[in-house]
């Protein structure tokens, strides 16, 4: 089963399970232990490897959110790579599933990254740890049904000048959610397609 699950590149991040420690490169800024568990998010989904590699661009290219949210962060692995490149940055981890929310936090603690995130059960917006909070950069890797529905309130929280990365989006979705998110208020950059899947900035 291992085997089947080597070690994910995605810029500066290399997300990997146990079994690979021993061969994690020295020039990879922030790797980011995960073993497969019971929250989505393993790094192996396009997706997830799709809003890493999105977030890697934007660091590179100066971006430094203080204030971040990951919407639906399954395993955490976002919020765990926001907590490693911007270690003076808060992050709110939000899931719908209590078990996330568990295994989220003991992601966290194993790679050294809870001191500055906080991690919640939440539907959506619908938790006071997130009334009327606004971030300049918000995570929101779940489908694209839910995704669209959430696209108002997604815009309520975002702040002027901050970044939404989207994904859980399939190749022939992405145009239709581009349109839900623009309708809401948004601008929409070409994102990262790997596999069947599309990421959004």
């Amino acid at each position: 089963v291992q085997s089947g699950l080597p070690a994910v590149l995605a810029g500066r991040f290399l997300v990997y399970g146990s079994h690979e420690k021993d061969n994690i490169p020295d020039e990879i800024a922030h790797p980011i232990l995960i073993e497969a568990g019971m929250a989505f998010g393993t790094g192996h989904h396009g997706t997830t490897k799709g809003c890493l590699v999105i977030f890697d661009k934007l660091l590179t290219e100066g971006f430094r959110p203080s204030d971040i949210l990951d919407l639906g962060c399954g395993a955490g692995i976002l919020a765990i790579a926001a907590a490693k490149a911007l270690p003076e940055a808060q992050i709110l981890a939000s899931d719908i599933d209590q078990d996330a929310v568990d295994v989220t936090l003991e992601n966290a603690r194993l790679n050294d990254a809870g001191e500055n995130m906080k991690v919640v059960q939440a539907d959506g917006f619908d938790s006071p740890s997130l009334l009327d909070r606004k971030f300049n950069l918000i995570f929101a890797n779940i489908l694209a049904g839910p995704l669209m529905g959430l696209a108002p309130d997604i815009y309520k929280a975002t702040q002027k000048g901050g970044k939404v990365i989207l994904s859980g989006i399939l190749n022939e979705q992405a145009e239709t959610v581009s349109n839900a998110f623009k309708a809401a208020g948004f601008s929409i950059s070409p994102g990262a397609a790997i596999d069947e899947w599309t990421s959004l900035l």
